[in-house]
């Protein structure tokens, strides 16, 4: 009995095997194709068609484009060419996509600044601005193709910044010319004020920003980096977003003319300290004039903090200091 029970399943087995794998491959049609070729075959439009899959159905959209293609029509057109089993498996239509290699604007303007910047070493591409003319607002071109879009010719002038690119387009009918105009502004990045600052503000770091200008908008002295310029004074008043110079700046005046400070003189094994007269302003480093207030003398010292001067010791007045004459 157990043997005639696996003698029917075996037969049971057999039968259904064929039957299945039938199904398995019996084409199926696709609602959706995409493709770089310009000829659409029965094998895009339905999976196991065997050795009916190579031959053409419809020609391809353009590049870049997609065409709406009946499912009838599709399956009319797969049973003539072979394909005697295929149907519409339900479908309306079917999508055809004819993928492309799109150059869209900022595509084009990137092409354009790499290859103007190749032309001058102390160029970097993005160091220009490029401002199209007249451009289409895209290129579509072969994906395939080893060489999608090649720059055949360049014209420029650094002088007035106009150029034209001629390009070469492996497009969907072959290869086409497309030429693009415009101008290319060279930009910097330069340090500016965020916010403005008035004359004698003390710079802080905080105060500064990056902008991007034209390079013929910025002196040659601008400052291209921050460093060394935060905590220094402004000799006048700064506008914010406009190019700043090492000249902008002075050390911050921390005595002024007229004003009552201390004076420090040091030798070994003796420290002297008296009251004197600014009799000239000074930031921290300045060598400015001080009269000893006793004697009424004039000396020059160094200007160490606020309120402070020192004594060069190069400078013996040791007796003036304490009003006395040398």
């Amino acid at each position: 009995m157990k043997r005639l029970l696996v003698l029917v399943g075996l037969a049971i087995a057999a039968l259904a095997t064929p039957a299945f794998a039938q199904s398995e491959l019996r084409p199926v049609l696709r609602s959706e194709i995409s493709t770089l070729d310009q000829i659409v075959t029965v094998g895009d439009f339905y999976t196991s068609a065997g050795e009916f899959a190579q031959v053409p159905l419809f020609r391809s959209p353009d590049l870049g484009t997609s065409g709406n293609v009946p499912a009838e029509t599709v399956a009319r057109r797969a049973r003539a060419a072979g394909l005697i089993t295929a149907g519409t498996d339900g479908l309306n239509e079917v999508v055809v996509h004819r993928r492309a290699d799109v150059y869209d604007l900022e595509r084009l303007k990137d092409l354009a600044s790499k290859t103007l910047a190749g032309r001058d070493a102390s160029l970097a591409p993005r160091d220009l601005e490029i401002t199209f003319y007249r451009a289409p607002s895209q290129i579509h071109a072969n994906p395939s193709s080893q060489e999608p879009v090649v720059v055949d010719r360049v014209l420029w002038s650094r002088t007035d910044g106009r150029f034209t690119l001629y390009l070469s387009v492996d497009g969907a009918r072959g290869r086409s010319s497309v030429q693009l105009t415009g101008f290319a502004r060279e930009m910097m990045d330069v340090v500016a004020l965020a916010r403005p600052l008035n004359r004698g503000g003390i710079l802080k770091a905080g105060d500064l920003t990056t902008v991007r200008l034209p390079r013929l908008q910025v002196p040659s002295n601008a400052l291209v980096s921050s460093e060394d310029i935060a905590g220094l004074a402004a000799r006048s008043n700064l506008r914010a977003n406009s190019p700043l110079t090492r000249n902008d700046f002075e050390r911050p005046v921390i005595i002024a003319r007229g004003e009552k400070v201390t004076v420090n003189f040091e030798i070994p094994g003796m420290k002297l300290t008296t009251r004197g007269q600014a009799i000239d302003s000074g930031a921290k480093g300045d060598v400015i004039d001080i009269m000893n207030l006793d004697s009424r003398r004039i000396i020059p010292a160094i200007v160490t903090s606020r309120g402070h001067v020192r004594i060069a010791r190069s400078n013996p007045v040791v007796a003036s200091l304490n009003g006395g004459n040398q």
